[in-house]
């Protein structure tokens, strides 16, 4: 499962971030960009971490 990652400028990254109600944050659709993935992909890696 190595899978080859480019690296991602920082100044993308960056324009990603969001601050909402004082904490930063990155919209999961943005980062399933990043990952290029779907976004629902991101939640199912999740659901088994409580």
């Amino acid at each position: 499962m190595n899978k080859s990652l480019a690296k991602v400028p920082k100044e993308r990254i960056e324009n990603l971030i969001l601050t909402i109600r004082g904490e930063k944050v990155i919209l999961d659709s943005d980062l399933a960009g990043l990952y290029q993935a779907e976004t629902r992909a991101l939640g199912i890696g999740g659901e088994a971490k409580y």
